[in-house]
């Protein structure tokens, strides 16, 4: 094609193009006007369409064409696996109390497991005193020294029918100790005073002679619950029962002893005894047992009202001792089952004492306080375990074999 002589500009250009009346008359002619028409009804029904068939697909009905009654198990999963409509309930609607008197309380999340530390889980140490001011010194030394975040730990301790200088002494020792510069204070602490009327002494004569224990373990036992039920919070997730007299212990006891994740545990129980320059091992806790036919058969021949107090020789039960069992020597995570407890060491899972599992002061199956409580505990299904290996040092109390047993100083 020859390019105009003078180039491509306006005029030429115009010039080619159809004049204005002519392509009016094309765009008005009734063929061009009905294939616009038809055109712009295609597009219309196309869009229609392609909207339509989306819709449809929400409501496509999968799996077999049946009835729901005559499908299959497998039938009636294919038919629900593309189930996909919404459905809301809101049966109530949500109540707002205000009342500053009314307080809810959850313990679905308060657990009792071996990583403890790292849950965050709260310990009770708790502890009955009576006549206790000599011992609350290293008491609270060696309470200093557990390695359990002291954050974690709440303190709780009952004084009652003391004739020395216990309750100034507490008051004295727990304020040295929250105040340590060196240390972090414990989360809390709490004195609580009761007076059960206890007559019999604290020398050892009076304290662990036969005739005593009946009464003794029931007021103890008593003591204990008061204890128990004044201190136990919501928040707690394990109690830890230790004595005011006791000389030696691990440092990470609690720790040690939540890695066995017991609902009940206990370690066993020695006393140094100092003798020509010698140092004797003692066996302190006979209260701490694995049952025997014998015993069986000498409660079964008891009033059901008589307290069997064990390590006596008026009771002779044949019970297999924990203290003859064991030696530090050892692997310390050795456990063996025991029907009886003693009362120095005790780790409980806080639930167990939440379900109803105390110390009776009064004869269950023919024991009672700490042995009642391991018989209770075990009667409700609860694990009982002693550690025979693991051993706390007791104070040296000079008693001799046949009139031992593990009482706190109260």
């Amino acid at each position: 094609m020859l390019l105009p002589k003078g180039g491509v500009n306006w005029k030429s250009t115009r010039a080619r193009l159809p004049p204005y009346r002519a392509v009016t008359h094309y765009f008005t002619r009734s063929r061009t006007l009905t294939f616009i028409a038809l055109a712009a009804v295609v597009l219309i029904l196309w869009g229609g369409i392609s909207t339509s068939s989306r819709e449809m697909q929400r409501f496509y009905c999968w799996g077999p064409a049946k009835a729901p009654m005559e499908m299959s198990t497998n039938e009636q999963a294919q038919w629900h696996a593309h189930l996909q409509t919404p459905v809301l309930f809101n049966h109530h609607a949500p109540i707002e109390v205000e009342s500053p008197a009314i307080q809810s309380v959850d313990l679905n999340g308060i657990m009792s497991t071996p990583r403890a530390a790292l849950n965050e889980e709260r310990v009770l140490i708790l502890t009955p005193l009576r006549d206790a001011a000599p011992f609350l010194s290293k008491y609270f030394d060696l309470l200093s020294e557990l390695t359990y975040p002291h954050e974690l730990i709440d303190l709780a301790f009952l004084v009652g029918d003391s004739t020395d200088d216990t309750l100034a002494v507490l008051s004295s020792e727990l304020d040295r100790v929250q105040k340590r510069s060196d240390g972090i204070p414990f989360h809390s602490a709490l004195i609580v005073e009761k007076d059960f009327g206890q007559i019999v002494g604290q020398s050892v004569e009076e304290r662990h002679g036969f005739k005593a224990q009946g009464p003794r373990r029931k007021s103890i036992a008593r003591a204990r619950n008061y204890l128990l039920y004044t201190a136990l919070k919501p928040e707690h997730s394990w109690v830890y029962w230790r004595d005011v007299d006791i000389q030696d212990s691990p440092g990470k006891i609690l720790e040690d002893f939540m890695d066995h994740n017991k609902d009940i545990l206990v370690p066993n129980i020695w006393f140094h005894r100092y003798e020509g320059g010698r140092d004797i091992e003692g066996k302190f806790d006979y209260n701490s047992w694995i049952e025997s036919d014998t015993g069986r058969k000498l409660a079964d021949s008891l009033d059901k009202d008589v307290v069997l107090a064990e390590g006596y020789k008026e009771y002779d039960t044949k019970r297999k001792y924990l203290v003859t069992l064991g030696d530090w020597r050892n692997n310390k995570d050795e456990e063996v089952e025991l029907d009886g407890i003693g009362g120095v060491n005790i780790l409980v899972k806080a639930d167990v004492h939440r379900s109803g599992i105390n110390f009776p002061c009064y004869a269950f199956e023919n024991q009672a306080e700490t042995e009642g409580f391991a018989k209770m505990a075990k009667r409700a299904g609860y694990q009982v375990v002693g550690l025979p290996n693991y051993v706390v040092w007791h104070i040296d109390t000079e008693e001799k074999r046949g009139n031992l047993g593990s009482r706190p100083a109260y």
